[in-house]
């Protein structure tokens, strides 16, 4: 599966925990990363300092769903399922 251009839900649903420019503690889930622009594209996209994890992300049915509205859903249910309380 390819991305959806101008979702940016992988961007905004789910925590991230290492440093991001402008963000040194990493964000927290549901929170839109400051580098996500009107757009709804990575304004790190292939960039050194975008984080690993951020990189490493793949678009699958599974977290994506069939729209934006759909991952923003799935990707903050498996945010909360994978967190340690």
């Amino acid at each position: 599966m390819e991305c959806r251009p101008g979702c940016g839900a992988c961007c905004i649903a789910p925590s991230i925990t290492s440093p991001i420019p402008g963000m040194p503690q990493g964000k927290p889930a549901g929170e839109r990363c400051l580098h996500l622009s009107v757009d709804m594209l990575c304004g790190l996209f292939g960039r050194p300092e975008r984080p690993a994890v951020c990189g490493q992300f793949s678009a699958d049915v599974e977290v994506c769903g069939s729209s934006s509205e759909d991952a923003i859903r799935l990707l903050g249910w498996w945010e909360t399922l994978t967190s340690v309380a």
